[in-house]
């Protein structure tokens, strides 16, 4: 008897030590349960206050896009205006200019002003009009090296760079100033445009004691046309923009001789400037009236 109840005293015991080793781990597990999930609160909450500063931030940027476009569209629209205005308005516009304005959209062909909204667009396209009448006279496209697109209201003349320039330089090559001269004579023969001078090279790079690289070389190309147009040809310079593209918009892949051959280009962007174009017939009307 005395054996059996220390056999169960022992028993009893070992069944208490074993329970409170399993509740003090169990104890732990749960506090350190709850520091991972008070630490989750706190990221969550800071990550969910990261994203409403975010929120607003794209929230103004929104306002102010579409304040932007708002503010683009009135400008544009105020100018379409004011170019009605000119047609319509006699203290705005003279009675003998709107007849030397209506003098010159009766010579155009009627299907060339179907798609005019406004008297801006009219002029653009008579300006582009007269050009072309003017490239087709000095017969500036009958080179296959040389041709001329017309987009809407601008015209440009792609030149390859075999007939202007040697290989790896800028000098502009002898047999290029007959194409140069007729040029001249397009530009200053229409007054009220501007003139971009645009060099391309191919992807094959380039680097020698006068040039840094493609980007180099398609500017130099550039500004020697410009200078042969000034010097030479007296182009007034404030209608000349030298530009160079570099390689990065070629016309096709740069994979074969002949592709590289056809980026290698300049091109010769002309562009209708009204505010010039009504300078130009102000001038004219106080030259008269004198």
């Amino acid at each position: 008897m005395k054996r059996f109840l220390a056999l169960l005293v022992m028993s009893t015991l070992i069944v208490s030590c074993v329970s409170k080793k399993k509740y003090v781990q169990l104890e732990g597990d749960l506090m350190e349960t709850r520091g991972e999930l008070q630490k989750t609160t706190v990221e969550k909450e800071e990550l969910e206050a990261k994203m409403a500063k975010i929120e607003k931030r794209v929230e103004i940027y929104n306002a102010q896009v579409n304040s932007l476009q708002s503010d683009n569209a009135n400008l544009a629209e105020s100018n379409n205006q004011k170019m009605d205005l000119l047609a319509d308005n006699s203290a705005v516009m003279s009675e003998n200019m709107k007849v030397r304005l209506q003098e010159t959209l009766a010579k155009l062909p009627p299907e060339t002003l179907e798609g005019a909204k406004t008297l801006k667009d009219s002029m653009n396209i008579a300006i582009a009009y007269n050009l072309e009448q003017s490239i087709n006279e000095n017969n500036i496209d009958k080179d296959g090296d040389i041709d001329v697109q017309i987009d809407q209201t601008v015209v440009m003349i792609s030149v390859a760079d075999s007939l202007l320039f040697r290989s790896g330089s800028y000098t502009v090559n002898s047999k290029a100033h007959d194409l140069l001269s007729k040029l001249a004579d397009v530009i200053k023969a229409e007054p009220s445009i501007d003139v971009m001078i645009e060099g391309h090279t191919d992807s094959k790079g380039i680097h020698t004691e006068t040039i840094v690289d493609n980007w180099d070389l398609s500017v130099k190309r550039s500004t020697a046309i410009v200078r042969v147009l000034q010097n030479k040809y007296k182009v007034d310079p404030a209608r000349l923009i030298p530009s160079g593209r570099s390689s990065y918009v070629p016309l096709t892949d740069n994979s074969t001789y002949k592709n590289r051959a056809r980026n290698r280009r300049t091109n010769i962007i002309i562009m209708p400037n009204l505010n010039k174009f009504f300078a130009l017939m102000v001038e004219e009307e106080v030259v008269s009236l004198d």
